[in-house]
């Protein structure tokens, strides 16, 4: 049995036969989050874009525990140039590590560094554990090859934005949820900041009204799947 843990924004945690993987790292000004980078321990830290908010600590975190940070191929370089391990990947590669598979997929959104220099493609991730498929989406907006993502892989959890302004709000989310196919959503990224308000209680009964499962996870809780 796999544990998934949110730690807000788009920051999740899987722990997996012994592994730790960390996705987004958004801690250190993530008021969401309820814990300090310090106390963040992990052998493996994937990043889907280079935006300070999904790429967050993930170098200080990696330099700590000695993780690896899993990313595309431009964060990749950052990150080793700033001293941290990394595994470089693009769109549409996949990669089995010691923990299970990830294979990267499309997000529609951007993708720069803090000091405004190109991030390379952002993206969403699938992982792979104990026979279980987490989707993380990343920041995206809605696109209709979701739907080949669902049908080429059978998704356990998906893990998709919400907040609206800056990725897909609660209508396009749902749809994506028709579209992916899902055992279970989760809905992420709203309520961090007040741009970013959404009503995660209509995208729950929404998801439910048209026959899938929905969860919804606070900061600091765990599932198990």
């Amino acid at each position: 049995m796999a544990t998934l843990k949110y730690f807000g924004h788009s920051c999740w945690m899987i722990e997996s036969g012994g592994h730790t993987i960390i996705i987004d790292p958004f801690i250190d000004g993530n008021p969401q989050a309820g814990v300090r980078k310090e106390s963040v321990k992990a052998g493996y830290i994937i990043v889907t874009h280079a935006h300070g908010d999904h790429l967050g600590d993930a170098v200080p975190i990696a330099k700590a525990s000695g993780g690896t940070i899993i990313a595309n191929f431009e964060i990749y370089n950052y990150c080793v140039k700033q001293g941290a391990n990394a595994h470089p990947m693009h769109i549409g590669g996949s990669h089995t590590f010691p923990f299970g598979r990830v294979k990267l997929t499309p997000a529609w959104h951007g993708s720069s560094f803090p000091d405004g220099s190109y991030g390379g493609t952002p993206a969403g991730c699938l992982i792979t554990v104990e026979g279980k498929t987490v989707y993380h989406s990343g920041d995206t907006g809605l696109f209709l090859d979701m739907q080949l993502i669902g049908e080429m892989n059978p998704i356990d959890i998906a893990l998709l934005p919400i907040g609206d302004n800056f990725t897909m709000g609660v209508d396009d989310a749902v749809k994506a949820v028709t579209l992916l196919k899902p055992r279970t959503a989760i809905p992420m990224h709203y309520d961090t900041f007040e741009i970013i308000k959404s009503d995660a209680a209509s995208f729950m009964q929404k998801v439910k009204a048209r026959g899938f499962g929905a969860r919804l996870v606070k900061p600091g809780e765990s599932i198990e799947f």
